[in-house]
């Protein structure tokens, strides 16, 4: 469970005093200090915001006012940039990530406009209002197809540390694209990892956003701009799935069930290895299985 509070500098020297002994490295400029605790991590901002996850987060943020009963991480909506990526847990298709700006002025059209989570819309409800989203809010798309995907991964990159890589990069993108008129308050990643992980191979990037990134867990069902993403990404990676569905002449499923494993030996039995390479994420279960499928050592 993560529960992020705005602690004054006194509650900041409390949770200092009390577990100065369980501090550990941070390697994010945005952070104060961290605690790593049996049960409980702690990360202090340097603005004020403390994140506490573990089983004991509940007990640990109660002495500074939290109670079980708020049921968000935070209310605020405006002036966020919200990331979120699609694609991660299925074998065919690349992985879109995508990060969008909500303003004050945003937030009323949003909701009109029945933005949710892209899990909790159908794929039709996705290709209506997705875009309009592109549209009318300000955003950066990246998508890596499965050809790159494979390229990178278990050389520059893994399953994680190419997530972070793009998360940090539409981030980054989309600053650059604001104008002086928007103030950015909030970076919220819907959590895919740990901040400590997300830190560790964020330093090893080129460029880095100006604003403190914070990751929540389910963000994308309390940010609307989280939401935002997660629609947009879902449509472009649908898209792509659309796409290379019509050059490799299989119509490829999203997930990785049974049934990718069906169409992945079908296509090794009459396009090869290179058919998958441009379809699918090898690094994935699914391969071995297709291999089983189609009698292929």
């Amino acid at each position: 469970m993560n529960i992020v509070l705005e602690l004054n500098m006194q509650e900041i020297k409390k949770i200092e005093n009390k577990y100065k002994s369980y501090f550990v490295p941070a390697k994010s400029p945005y952070v104060k200090f961290m605690v790593k605790a049996p049960g409980l991590v702690i990360t202090v901002y340097n603005s004020g915001k403390v994140m506490f996850q573990g089983e004991k987060s509940e007990s640990a943020a109660s002495e500074f006012g939290h109670s079980k009963e708020d049921t968000k991480i935070s209310g605020k909506q405006e002036n966020t940039i919200g990331t979120d990526e699609v694609g991660n847990g299925s074998y065919f298709g690349g992985l879109a990530v995508v990060a969008s700006y909500v303003s004050s002025q945003d937030i009323e059209f949003l909701k009109d406009l029945g933005v949710d989570d892209s899990k909790n819309l159908n794929d039709a409800k996705i290709r209506q209002i997705a875009p309009i989203l592109e549209k009318k809010i300000k955003h950066v798309s990246l998508l890596v197809n499965p050809t790159k995907y494979n390229e990178v991964i278990g050389t520059d990159y893994n399953a994680v540390s190419i997530k972070v890589a793009l998360h940090n990069q539409v981030i980054f993108l989309l600053e650059q694209k604001l104008d002086s008129n928007d103030k950015v308050e909030q970076v919220i990643i819907d959590a895919f990892t740990s901040p400590a992980n997300y830190q560790k191979y964020v330093s090893k990037e080129r460029n880095h956003p100006q604003n403190e990134v914070t990751l929540i867990q389910k963000a994308e069902s309390q940010f609307l701009a989280v939401a935002v993403s997660s629609i947009i990404a879902r449509n472009l990676f649908l898209e792509n799935l659309s796409n290379l569905s019509k050059e490799i002449g299989f119509s490829l499923p999203s997930g990785a069930g049974s049934k990718s494993d069906k169409v992945a030996a079908s296509i090794l039995k009459t396009k090869g290895m290179t058919g998958l390479e441009t379809t699918a994420k090898l690094h994935f279960k699914n391969t071995e299985k297709a291999k089983k499928l189609a009698g292929i050592k």
